[in-house]
């Protein structure tokens, strides 16, 4: 059996795979690798593991509504939340998986993935699973959390996950291992596509986990989920929702709540795509119309037109125009905003955020910390409202293949579209 070595380089694209980026390019040549609506981490991974699109796994975004207890949940971990058999399911060879989405459950020999402790009092202590037997910890010291997601998020995080990569590659040798680089993503949505620093930053995280895969006879695959563009929109689609007088919020000490179970209609944002749950049948086309009418979505669609045929879709799939981007916010008054609002709180917004990599005031920040050190309770509420701060986006695809997601190996008839990747790999590990 041949070993596989996949690095997903978040954000990296065909152009931009090339001079700034020449450990990448080494793999092999690079091509267009064709994605399922939406383009995001959690469906783009699931399709390259399944090789099933998103009506028949399951995974319809990053984050969706749960029907059964009306909870938006995103950035969910658990693999059996996928509904098609993965690669590894199979368990005929070994793998290792790096920080890749839906880890735990994995049937996978080794993995380890980012998951905080949380404390009855509400407290929060960052932390990983380390399940690769290596003691990353111990052996890189601590993994670098306010990197991997949040105002710091960048090159430490990628940096790390390289270097416990090669860890396990040296250790373990493992058939198949899949390694997530993710910083990339987030230079690009700060400050829009463009920018060589970051892509050389990458590069250089990639080499480390190629140096090691070569050293086991390894074969390199480079994939990225998606790539990014620029965006100078946000379209407020649940603020529009609400003046209708279709989105209900319940009021309280903390702000503005979203009240699933009120609502006639809400949308679950997620970049440049939105679910829309509509609770009467007689109401979707009035919906409909209203956010089609938007300045910013280029049209309003059923589940079934773009491939998200399953029943955790919305009703509706509004779907952004080239340089607009759907923000989650509900509430008409930044004064009554939820607490959460202004921090880094990815489970208990109902959408994506990308204002979660910017920060309001490091002084603020700084006092912030030294009230947690101290003992007392704090709340780090350090980031901005203004959506108008994101300049990179994706999720729909572009006009251009060559600003999507890309493949870069060496080896013989490559996918050209993701549902392809995973007999891709079974075929270059059965070499």
């Amino acid at each position: 059996m041949t070993r596989v070595c996949v690095i997903d380089v978040v954000g990296l694209t065909p152009r931009s795979v090339g001079p700034d980026t020449p450990r990448i390019a080494s793999v092999g040549r690079a091509a267009p690798l064709a994605g399922p609506l939406p383009a995001v981490t959690c469906v783009a991974q699931a399709t390259m593991l399944t090789g099933a699109p998103p009506a028949v796994h399951g995974i319809v975004g990053n984050g969706w509504l749960h029907r059964d207890t009306m909870e938006v949940r995103f950035w969910q971990q658990s693999n059996r939340l996928i509904q098609a058999e993965t690669i590894y399911a199979s368990r005929r060879f070994r793998c290792a998986q790096m920080f890749w989405w839906f880890n735990q459950g994995a049937p996978v020999d080794w993995y380890a993935t980012p998951k905080p402790h949380y404390g009855a009092d509400g407290s929060k202590v960052f932390d990983i699973i380390d399940a690769t037997g290596c003691d990353l910890q111990r052996e890189l010291g601590p993994f670098p959390f306010f990197a991997f997601w949040g105002p710091g998020a960048g090159l430490p995080a990628s940096e790390w996950i390289a270097r416990a990569s090669a860890a396990v590659l040296r250790r373990h040798r493992p058939d198949l291992t899949l390694v997530y680089l993710p910083h990339l993503d987030y230079d690009h949505q700060r400050r829009g596509p463009g920018d060589a620093r970051p892509l050389r930053e990458v590069d250089a995280c990639a080499g480390i986990v190629i140096d090691a895969a070569r050293e086991i006879d390894a074969r390199v695959v480079v994939v990225s989920e998606y790539g990014l563009v620029p965006v100078s929109r946000a379209v407020p689609i649940n603020r529009v929702l609400r003046e209708a007088g279709w989105l209900a919020v319940r009021d309280g000490p903390f702000g503005e709540m979203l009240d699933t179970f009120g609502s006639k209609a809400f949308a679950v944002a997620d970049h440049q795509v939105a679910h829309v749950y509509v609770e009467e049948p007689a109401l979707r086309a009035a919906v409909r119309e209203r956010i089609a009418a938007l300045e910013g979505v280029d049209r309003v669609v059923e589940p079934r037109e773009v491939g998200l045929g399953h029943p955790r879709s919305g009703e509706l799939v509004a779907l952004a125009e080239g340089d607009a981007w759907f923000a989650y916010p509900y509430w008409l008054d930044d004064e009554r905003a939820p607490d959460f609002a202004r921090t880094v709180d990815i489970h208990r917004k109902p959408g994506y955020d990308p204002c979660e990599l910017f920060m309001t005031s490091k002084g603020r920040a700084i006092v912030r910390l030294i009230q947690k050190r101290l003992g007392f309770r704090y709340r780090m509420d350090v980031i901005p409202l203004d959506p108008s701060l994101a300049r990179g986006s994706h999720g729909v695809e572009p006009a251009d293949p060559r600003d999507g997601a890309v493949i870069v190996t060496e080896e013989p008839d490559p996918p050209t579209s993701m549902a392809g990747v995973k007999a891709f790999l079974l075929r270059a590990l059965e070499r």
